[in-house]
């Protein structure tokens, strides 16, 4: 991969203080692109806008009609996705020392004026990641396809078991905010590069033990088309948020920490496995013998099931207790 940086000298003075950066990943949004940085307000020290091998050549078209000294354009020479022109934008805002970045799209849903409503949480110290939520309020759903509403109900969902926090919604959600501090501690390089590139950073994040806050969001929706390949994500994304659960599991209850979770966890789902198994057998040689199973062996079946599954949700309630409420950085 190679980078070309163009950087204009000077910024304006008043984001100095609070080194407010702004990555803007672009890939055919040259319809939109120039009236998301004009409404960047001047709190946001740095915008950073990389071209991730976009065929209308993002970063010339920028670099040709925008005027802001804030706008650094940065550009692929293979595309990377999402997440890795992100990671990128990173990169560049993290070497001139910025204090939070702020990730937005560039195809125009995303209102920048609601920058401060996401940086103001981390500069405060009550978050390490601060990120959009468009079910926050019902009204905020009107405009969004309600194909979108069910997917991302059902990934919200599962993205709380995998991620372990229960109290976020609307994971894929782009517009987010991050704090250097964090970024630099959860390992940012080793991030999906692609679409996954939301929940994977929420999965590393809460392995940290960073704190993360949602900021309720109005989406706008035109006529923006999307580059994702669903076929793809259907296939890829069970996968990868099994593999983040179990990795997320891993660390936090075996290899970081021991604790009632643990031991729920461990006695819980060896007992439903058996239950399920000793139950399974026993059923089959009965339909095979013909002969009725004894009352015993039922409940040598039913016992460990029912106390197995009342462990896991125990497992699960502490889990949802133990989502991260003091903001790493702080500590660093």
């Amino acid at each position: 991969m190679m980078l070309r940086f163009e950087e204009s000298q000077g910024a304006y003075s008043s984001a100095e203080n609070s080194r407010i950066a702004v990555v803007i990943p672009c890939y055919k949004v040259t319809r939109h692109i120039l009236g998301v940085i004009a409404a960047i307000g001047r709190e946001v020290w740095r915008i950073y806008v990389i071209d991730d091998k976009c065929p209308d050549e993002s970063g010339n078209y920028v670099a040709a009609n925008c005027t802001d000294p804030r706008v650094v354009v940065l550009r692929h020479e293979v595309n990377q996705g999402v997440g890795g022109a992100v990671i990128t934008g990173y990169q560049a805002a993290i070497s001139i020392g910025a204090q939070v970045i702020v990730k937005i799209d560039g195809d125009g849903q995303m209102d920048p004026a609601q920058i401060s409503y996401f940086t103001r949480p981390i500069l405060d110290g009550k978050a390490d990641y601060t990120k959009g939520n468009r079910f926050f309020n019902v009204e905020y759903l009107a405009s969004m396809p309600k194909i979108r509403i069910l997917g991302n109900s059902f990934l919200s969902l599962v993205n709380k078991f995998s991620s372990g926090f229960w109290d976020v919604m609307d994971p894929t959600n782009g517009y987010t905010a991050i704090h250097v501090g964090a970024l630099r501690l959860m390992g940012f390089e080793k991030v999906d590069r692609r679409y996954f590139f939301e929940a994977d950073i929420l999965f590393r994040l809460n392995t940290v033990r960073a704190v993360v806050k949602d900021i309720p969001l109005a989406a706008h929706y035109e006529n923006q088309t999307s580059s994702m390949n669903l076929v793809l994500v259907a296939i890829q994304f069970p996968w990868k948020y099994l593999r983040i659960f179990v990795k997320r599991i891993f660390y936090n209850y075996f290899l970081r920490d021991f604790n009632a979770g643990t031991v729920e966890l461990c006695l819980g789902l060896p007992m439903v496995i058996f239950g399920l198994f000793y139950g399974a057998v026993f059923w089959a040689r009965s339909n095979l013998s013909g002969v009725e199973a004894s009352s015993g062996s039922v409940m040598v079946a039913a016992l460990p099931i029912l106390l197995g599954f009342q462990l896991l949700i125990s497992f699960i309630n502490y889990d949802i207790s133990n989502v991260p409420k003091d903001p790493i950085h702080k500590m660093i």
